[in-house]
């Protein structure tokens, strides 16, 4: 499996394509979340990704920054590579990619309530109370810049 890290601009149409198709899958219908999944923030993000041999999204993440903070979400594992330790090893990947291109910034994210330990195992900590986006409870946590 490949990893890739990839501007708006350096994804090709079929790259997005794919991407846009598996995050769909994932967010959209799997979570029965009707939403805009394809927003601005795509133009200015880094889009990291583990891809198959024969081109398909096994896992993904994207990367963006703000004045005070880089953020990453969007996080997902395609549904036939689950259970495989594949979201800890793209979470690894992308936090790898925050440090090097990012250094002295703290990392900021908004993650699904139920991934909080998930998270924590990565050094984030809790910066909000549990919210509802698009009904679903998230929770704010940051990990600061090392």
């Amino acid at each position: 499996m490949e990893y890739i890290v990839k501007s708006f601009a350096e994804l090709t149409t079929k790259e997005f394509y794919q991407v846009a198709k598996e995050r769909v899958a994932v967010f959209v219908v799997e979570q029965n979340c009707p939403y805009q999944e394809i927003d601005e923030t795509d133009e200015v993000a880094l889009h990291t990704y583990f891809v198959t041999e024969d081109g398909q999204i096994a896992a993904y993440t994207r990367i963006y920054e703000e004045a005070k903070a880089v953020h990453f979400g969007r996080v997902l594992v395609n549904k036939n590579f689950r259970g495989t330790g594949l979201g800890k090893k793209v979470v690894a990947k992308t936090l790898a990619v925050i440090k090097e291109r990012f250094p002295s910034k703290k990392i900021v994210i908004g993650a699904q309530a139920y991934l909080q330990d998930f998270y924590a195992s990565f050094g984030f900590k809790a910066i909000s109370e549990i919210y509802l986006e698009d009904d679903i409870p998230h929770i704010d946590m940051q990990q600061e810049a090392l």
